[in-house]
């Protein structure tokens, strides 16, 4: 499969994807664990269908130590017994998050209150960037059917 757009050879996307990939940075560098970003990252990766995304997050998470178990059961989290309960309200944000025209409901005050439970101010703002932002970047990539599989871990950092 080839991509419809090179974003790499494209000024106009060069410029814009400059400072929207400075956002994911930033975030990268929150108070929200590394491993609860990753697992939020290919969660709304994999509710989306965004191959490139399933790759670059499958791959950045096991090279920063995550069991093959943990990634393997993100799709099922709600029926695995890996994670974390902090991990499974942001799991469950994320889903609601990326699922917002689904239930036309956006997400429900009981999500909210698992997530304020288990997360500090700060840590839930970066979430929220962060559920938003995997959302524009799925987008970005299939949209323009970005081709997964190729992706080396640290490959855009």
């Amino acid at each position: 499969m080839d991509a419809r757009l090179n974003y790499f050879a494209s000024p106009t996307a060069g410029k814009a994807l400059k400072h929207f990939m400075s956002a994911g940075k930033a975030l990268k560098d929150s108070p929200l664990p590394a491993a609860t970003q990753e697992l939020v990252a290919l969660r709304v990766s994999q509710i989306n269908g965004c191959a490139a995304c399933i790759d670059m997050h499958t791959k950045e998470a096991a090279a920063a130590g995550e069991s093959s178990v943990r990634l393997n059961l993100v799709a099922a989290w709600r029926e695995a017994t890996v994670f974390t309960e902090a991990e499974r309200a942001a799991l469950e944000l994320a889903e609601e998050g990326t699922r917002v025209a689904d239930a036309a409901t956006g997400v429900s005050d009981e999500v909210w209150a698992r997530a304020v439970k288990h997360h500090d101010e700060e840590q839930l703002t970066a979430l929220v960037l962060l559920v938003s932002f995997m959302n524009a970047v799925n987008r970005l990539n299939i949209i323009t059917r970005q081709p997964a599989g190729s992706y080396e871990p640290g490959q855009f950092h």
